[in-house]
């Protein structure tokens, strides 16, 4: 019975030659503890929609302090968005997972008042990387920008 109960409440890896045991999470728990720490996210006014093993749903509303000089919101918006997705989907299963690389291809406009969903789907779990797509859209299902992201796992709880 004792192994039973290991076995449900950790999650046994390999890294760089050591053996390590990480507690299991409810993802939503984890990126709930994370949120409460993110104050960018926070200041960009994003919403936890959905969050899961490998995924996370989120969403934001663009305000007029997030206009550039050239009168159009900032690509560095949908970016941000875009990164805070994939953060939430490959920190989800309590594994401290960091940016090796990031990109997106910005397809639309974004306009003041506008609803941005973003929707980071995992791609490919591995034991020390991961990689994610993310599809930002806005209020009319629009697609706006595709964001890839390829993380670095720790082998670290978040909590």
């Amino acid at each position: 019975m004792v192994n039973k109960c290991l076995a449900t409440k950790f999650a046994c890896c390999i890294l760089n030659q050591s053996i390590l045991f990480m507690e299991i999470k409810d993802p939503g728990t984890v990126i709930g503890h994370v949120f409460l720490k993110d104050s960018f996210s926070q200041w960009l006014g994003i919403e936890l929609v959905d969050i899961k093993e490998g995924y996370s749903k989120i969403k934001m509303l663009v305000r007029e302090e997030m206009m550039n000089g050239l009168n159009v919101v900032h690509g560095g918006i949908a970016f941000s968005l875009g990164d805070s997705a994939f953060a939430f989907a490959c920190n989800s299963r309590n594994n401290l997972s960091l940016a090796l690389e990031t990109s997106i291809s910005f397809l639309k406009p974004v306009f003041v008042g506008d609803t941005l969903i973003a929707e980071a789907k995992e791609i490919r779990n591995g034991r020390s990387t991961g990689v994610y797509l993310v599809e930002i859209k806005n209020q009319h299902e629009q697609l706006i920008a595709l964001f890839k992201g390829t993380c670095y796992r720790t082998g670290k709880n978040l909590i």
